[in-house]
């Protein structure tokens, strides 16, 4: 049972005590929408923005302008809780292979925002997933839930047990490196939800780094969490943002609620539009989890319907997301790349979140798979009903 299935079986238990819950909750400062659409962060211009932006205004929080002419390689990592240990192994066994590229532009979702700083400082920090994702630690994140925090807080898991583990990694070492690789005009992204505007927005971590101002690290942190941070089963993440005078928190959670993997803005994916490359460009998405439908016969109650709708939402909106990343890629000349656990991996039914022998698992086919330098696929799979029909009508 994964920890999501969990994390709803503990809430439906507690479900007639919603009251109590909202009588625990602590009162939030009000602010406007006027205010949230002027909101920014503190002594960091440039730090965010939404990711339903105009193109130009995503593609200038994503300057680089040391680049223009030299194209760009772009990674993207998307969202799957425990399933990132396939993500670290890919990384890791493509760092093995001797071709793993230095990536121009790095963006991170959910637990591929916890793979993204490691992934964009390079092949050094290759360890630091190892550890995270085989060595148990990550185990700690859903130990021991507490009934009392869905009741009286806002996470079956406590606060501040995933930011605390973060912190591990989010040294002042770390932030001095993003802020350098930054200085040299890569980006590396994070993509949370902000609860309050119904709408994901963008990080720029680099100028996060680099701001020098006193809490750069607490904000980085906060963001990682954020993107991470599953409605429910981790409580959400409040950042202090300010619109003229008045001072506010918005409330962030799960990048993947509103895209499971961020590879262009959508105002670009929604237009034929063409792109300014300077030079060879190509993308590499890396998905952490499963691409294709599976039949699964669905209990005949309300947690199966909901977590069995949840999974099959969000392969949909990640397979409409690379569908439409796969045809603008074409049409632009840009080379397409896309990776995620197939039918041969580990089966859906052993999953258990962040069990640790199942990441150990998925790590190990994730680094077999980059060692090889065969895992990528340039096309999007088509359905398997499809497929039978194709290979129907070669036959």
């Amino acid at each position: 049972m994964g920890f999501r299935q969990k994390g709803l079986r503990m809430l439906a238990a507690v479900g007639l005590a919603g009251q109590l819950a909202a009588c625990g909750s602590v009162p939030r400062t009000a602010y406007t929408a006027e205010q949230a659409v002027g909101a920014s962060v503190p002594g960091i211009p440039g730090a965010r923005v939404y990711a339903d932006a105009s193109v130009e205004t995503i593609a200038e929080l994503a300057a680089n302008p040391q680049r223009r002419s030299a194209g760009f390689t772009y990674l993207a990592l998307s969202g799957g809780g425990g399933d990132g240990a396939y993500g670290a192994g890919v990384l890791n066994g493509w760092t093995a292979s001797g071709r793993r590229p230095e990536f121009t532009l790095v963006s991170g979702v959910s637990t591929g925002a916890l793979i993204a700083p490691f992934a964009f400082l390079g092949a050094a920090y290759d360890p630091y997933l190892t550890e995270f994702y085989t060595s148990g630690v990550a185990g700690e994140l859903v130990a021991s839930p507490n009934i009392a925090n869905v009741l009286f807080g806002s996470g079956l898991f406590g606060d501040g047990r995933l930011r605390g583990l973060i912190d591990r990694y989010v040294t002042s070492d770390l932030i001095r490196a993003v802020a350098e690789e930054h200085a040299k005009g890569r980006r590396l992204l994070v993509v949370t939800t902000n609860l309050d505007s119904q709408r994901a927005v963008i990080w720029n971590m680099g100028a996060i780094a680099a701001s020098g101002v006193p809490n750069a690290r607490e904000l980085f942190r906060d963001v990682l969490a954020a993107s991470a941070s599953i409605p429910a089963v981790f409580p959400p993440q409040f950042i202090d943002v300010s619109a003229g005078d008045a001072r506010f928190q918005e409330m962030h959670v799960d990048g993947s609620v509103v895209t499971p993997v961020f590879t262009l803005p959508q105002t670009l994916l929604l237009r034929d539009g063409r792109i300014r490359t300077g030079g060879k460009a190509e993308i590499y998405v890396v998905i952490n989890g499963r691409l294709e439908p599976d039949f699964e016969l669905t209990k005949d109650n309300t947690l199966s319907i909901v977590e069995r709708s949840f999974t099959t939402a969000s392969r949909a909106r990640s397979r409409a997301t690379l569908t439409a990343t796969y045809a603008l890629a074409r049409s632009n000349g840009i080379g397409f790349n896309l990776t995620y656990i197939d039918e041969n991996g580990p089966k859906a039914s052993a999953a258990k979140g962040f069990d640790t022998a199942y990441m150990r698992a998925l790590y190990a086919e994730g680094l077999e798979k980059g060692r090889s330098g065969t895992f990528w696929q340039h096309t999007v799979p088509a359905a398997p009903a499809v497929r039978a029909t194709l290979s129907a009508v070669a036959n």
